[in-house]
């Protein structure tokens, strides 16, 4: 369904900033995740006030998230990332991953405007050594032996963010750093990849930009990453009226959108696969909000934040998520279930260090029926109880996080299982 935007001031010039604010976001976090230093080249400038950044490069994180990591709100306890910008306006790059065994992976890639529109990994091209090249709009050529599989951009910037699993077992988070270093970008005449870029502003401000910046980063971004087919837009309006009026639209953008209802008290809070086609507000509050997020085919997040009677999950309280025998949740990867504080949106630090629990967690009971009960409370439920602790009386919520999800939650046919208050 499209979005419609209503505004006293001009429709047409609030629609064109809900319509580039997720290019001018994206523009930002290449700024804030690109890396100043090459191995091996060295700084992209010895000025350290300096824009310029290396792209067509993997950066790496070597270890899970914990509650002392606080950059980023509700992280994942499941996976390590990897992640990488692409410049394709210079010709394709050529991706190397290596055999990933039986793990899950996945290297997700995004447009300019947010869309995840391919994959490569376990769901989607498996998990064997391959090379895969991604090119922009306007490269043409033949495409090198040895090639697992063409990825044609539709800009020339692309975000891929990678995951990659990580256990819970001696040695697997060192298995998953051999893995990471075998990630590879190069050109086709065999050369690194990687070549300097003018990120053009400073992507730690997270503050409204003036109507200057705006400009300036949404005009550069569209000569390399035009509107996608069929969205028309009228660029560029007067200054003097981006000024007065994106301070309005960027707050327009901090309310949260209305969640999907899947029952129990579960809602979904964002939901898209490949494209956000002609839904322009939410593609734009997700950027705002969520920025990065991949397809619901590859991952699910329902999440809860009340009870089975409605009210406000606290660790003044002891709660019971059961699933009925063989109703557990249906996926092709793996799922968990995450706990986080409700006033920071982080991990809860905790005397056995238990971020999140799933169907991979090390001695994880189940019922003589086979059904699975998880307690989420402040203090231990004790011996034969399968707990993922809770912030003592503090409000929280849980992200059950569904990896390659299937029909049932896909077509939202699942039952989820609502949270029991025990006392």
């Amino acid at each position: 369904m499209t979005s419609t935007i209503d505004t006293p001031v001009r429709p047409a010039l609030t629609r064109a900033l809900i319509q580039t604010l997720p290019l001018f976001e994206m523009m930002r976090m290449r700024a804030a995740t690109t890396a100043r230093r090459h191995a091996t080249l060295g700084f992209a400038s010895e000025d350290r006030d300096s824009a310029m950044r290396w792209v067509n490069q993997f950066t790496h994180t070597h270890r899970k998230l914990g509650p002392d990591d606080r950059e980023v709100v509700s992280p994942n306890n499941d996976t390590v990332y990897s992640n990488a910008w692409l410049d394709l306006s210079q010709g394709p790059v050529l991706i190397d991953t290596p055999d990933m065994g039986e793990r899950y992976w996945t290297l997700g890639l995004l447009d300019a405007w947010t869309n995840p529109f391919a994959y490569v990994g376990r769901r989607s091209t498996g998990n064997r050594a391959q090379r895969t090249l991604v090119h922009g709009p306007r490269w043409r050529g033949p495409v090198p032996a040895g090639v697992s599989q063409v990825i044609a951009a539709p800009g020339d910037d692309v975000w891929l963010i990678g995951r990659l699993l990580v256990d819970d077992t001696p040695g697997d988070i060192e298995a998953v750093r051999a893995l990471q270093a075998q990630l590879r970008m190069t050109r086709l005449d065999g050369s690194d990849a990687a070549q300097r870029f003018d990120t053009r502003l400073d992507g730690r401000s997270t503050a409204t930009p003036s109507a200057a910046l705006y400009l300036d980063t949404v005009s550069a971004a569209l000569e390399r990453n035009p509107p996608p087919e069929g969205e028309s837009l009228d660029w560029p309006p007067p200054a003097d009226e981006v000024a007065s009026e994106l301070p309005r639209v960027f707050e327009i953008l901090r309310e949260r959108d209305q969640p999907r209802q899947l029952g129990g008290g579960w809602s979904l809070q964002l939901e898209v696969r490949t494209h956000w086609g002609e839904d322009v507000l939410t593609r734009a509050r997700v950027a705002r909000n969520f920025i990065g997020a991949l397809g619901i085919d590859e991952a699910m997040y329902p999440t809860a934040e009340v009870d089975s009677q409605g009210r406000t999950l606290s660790g003044a309280h002891a709660y019971e998520l059961r699933f009925a025998p063989g109703a557990g949740p249906k996926v092709g990867a793996f799922w968990s279930l995450t706990m986080y504080r409700r006033s920071d949106c982080l991990f809860v630090a905790n005397p056995i260090g238990r971020y999140s629990i799933g169907d991979r967690t090390p001695g994880l009971r189940h019922d003589a029926d086979g059904s699975l009960a998880i307690r989420l409370q402040a203090s231990d439920p004790g011996p034969g109880h399968n707990w993922l602790p809770a912030p003592e009386g503090e409000a929280f919520y849980v992200v059950l996080r569904l990896y390659q999800p299937q029909a049932e939650h896909l077509e939202h046919r699942y039952a989820y299982p609502a949270l029991t208050r025990l006392d």
